[in-house]
């Protein structure tokens, strides 16, 4: 039994658990100097009150050049998007882009389609991993059966306050951005292969952020699951 597995791990402190259906997680890339992006900034405000969802704002650094460098953008951003990029067979990076549960993707404008898609992973049948939180340190993800090619397991780390930001030159000169859900870290914790394992969370960088733990498929794939931590 999963949950049986999971807790002979457990030693000492009691565990949280996660629940049953895990939640649907949405990412959001976008940036400071695109013009089109601030629209798409204030839909994923809206997703990130939605019960059952997990809404992320990744702010990518490739249109740093056109003048105005985004103030949250971080090279390990765009990184996750590239993996996206080459796993979804999409020719190019872009923004603003929306990727839900980590297959399927919509632009960041095409809200209809992205309320379609989230739906759709909402309802879809699931069998994850049960997951636990022991401790300030420490989660716990029990048995199941691992994506082909193995899975990873990503701790994010990010600011549920409002955040605005004066765009002072480039595209948006002159424009309040206003971003919600805005990750600030994101760290591999190691692989996952399956069997109950244990995994060390690192000590936040800032105060006030919430932390959502992801296993995914390798090199941006599929999302298993995820839960948010207590």
């Amino acid at each position: 039994m999963r949950k049986a597995a999971l807790l002979s791990l457990v030693l000492c402190v009691a565990p949280v658990a996660a629940s049953a259906r895990p939640p649907v997680v949405v990412e959001l890339f976008t940036a400071q100097g695109c013009a089109s992006c601030g629209e798409a900034n204030a839909y994923l405000a809206k997703l990130a009150q939605r019960e059952g969802v997990v809404a992320l704002t990744f702010p990518v650094d490739y249109w740093d050049y056109l003048g105005w460098s985004d103030t949250f953008a971080k090279p390990e951003f765009t990184a996750r998007q590239k993996a996206y990029v080459e796993r979804l067979e999409l020719r190019e990076p872009y923004t603003p882009q929306v990727v839900v549960d980590g297959h399927a993707q919509a632009g960041g404008l095409q809200t209809e389609k992205v309320d379609r898609l989230v739906a759709q992973a909402a309802r879809a049948p699931v069998d994850p991993p049960d997951m636990a939180f022991i401790g300030p340190r420490r989660v716990d993800v029990g048995s199941g059966k691992p994506p082909r090619g193995g899975a990873e397991v990503w701790v994010i780390r990010f600011d549920p306050r409002e955040k605005d930001v004066l765009v002072r030159k480039g595209d948006n000169k002159g424009q309040t951005v206003q971003h919600r859900n805005v990750v600030r870290e994101i760290e591999r914790l190691g692989v996952w292969r399956g069997r109950p394992t244990a995994y060390r969370l690192p000590q936040a960088q800032e105060e006030g952020l919430e932390t959502v733990v992801v296993v995914q498929a390798a090199n941006g794939g599929r999302i298993v699951t995820a839960a948010l931590k207590p």
